[in-house]
């Protein structure tokens, strides 16, 4: 993860552990009012938002911890430093969401069933929803630049915008109920938030898998990089190709490169290993690149190329 000073993009231009204070704060609140609107509304819908947003609350709180772990230098025994911490964090992030939706699913369900003499205060219920809305549209707006570069304000990001489109739908339930008066629409409601986890916290859960199983980034292709590496001057073949990510924005890679005796010979090892890392770094983003310079027929005394 990297952390960058405000510049010319303003407050989205804070860190990525101010964003997710920042973006905290917001949630704690309207959460607060959620709760208290839900009670004195009788909004199933309401209370599964402000729900949503406590679960949301302790995911910014996991991802905040995460950040300031990931923030720490490498070591001895660390050696890539602590980056997969982000990706931990998302992970707690998206089983959070999965248990969320299962169990706003079964009240909504039993509320429908059974909807019981309970009356909502459709006026309140809509109030408290716009509240909400604001407050999520602000902190998904924070969050919004960060996104791109970290997974795990990713995972932050994702359940914020799940809370706004939770709003979204407590909204509309309210605006059913106060002009029509039927109050089912606020366990339908609760059933939509419910089912709008789920595939949101899916993919989440398969880009922590995909990190953790080393596979390579998401448009990264391994033959197209190997093309571009064999331009370069006095390279004969690439081999044994690695390419993986320790987080979000972190892709990592290794490779055998075998070049002519001459580039080794006259001592052009330390130009061409410049060319092959600029030639990653600028049309790849890779940053963190490690190349093995041999010479031909280095390669048959490997047993594993």
């Amino acid at each position: 993860m990297h952390d960058h000073a405000p510049d010319a993009a303003g407050i989205r231009g804070a860190s990525n552990r101010r964003l997710l204070a920042i973006s905290l704060g917001i949630t704690a609140i309207v959460m607060v009012v959620q709760i208290v609107g839900a009670v004195l509304s009788g909004s199933l819908a309401l209370l599964a938002d402000a729900v949503h947003m406590f679960t949301d609350g302790a995911a910014l709180v996991i991802a905040l911890v995460a950040s300031i772990v990931a923030a720490r230098p490498a070591n001895d025994r660390r050696t890539f430093g602590y980056q997969r911490a982000e990706v931990f964090g998302a992970l707690v992030n998206g089983v959070i969401l999965l248990v969320l939706a299962v169990g706003i699913a079964v009240e909504g369900v039993r509320r429908l069933a059974d909807p019981g003499p309970e009356e909502v205060a459709g006026t309140l219920m809509l109030v408290v929803a716009v509240i909400g809305f604001v407050a999520n549209a602000a902190a998904l707006w924070l969050l919004s630049a960060a996104q791109k570069r970290s997974i795990n304000v990713r995972g932050a990001y994702v359940e914020v915008l799940g809370d706004l489109l939770g709003s979204a739908a407590v909204i509309v339930a309210a605006i059913v109920i106060v002009t029509t008066g039927w109050t089912a629409a606020d366990a339908v409601a609760s059933l939509f938030i419910a089912a709008m986890i789920v595939p949101r916290a899916i993919a989440l859960l398969r880009e922590v898998v995909s990190v953790l199983a080393e596979s390579a980034p998401r448009g990264m292709h391994v033959q197209e990089i190997r093309e571009h590496l064999l331009r370069a001057t006095g390279v004969v073949d690439v081999h044994d190709v690695h390419v993986w990510q320790l987080t979000r924005g972190a892709p990592v890679f290794t490779a055998h490169v075998v070049v002519e005796d001459e580039v080794l010979r006259d001592g052009g090892s330390g130009a061409l290993l410049s060319e092959l890392q600029g030639c990653l770094a600028d049309h790849f983003d890779v940053e963190h690149s490690t190349f093995q310079l041999e010479p031909a027929g280095h390669a048959e005394h490997e047993p594993h190329a």
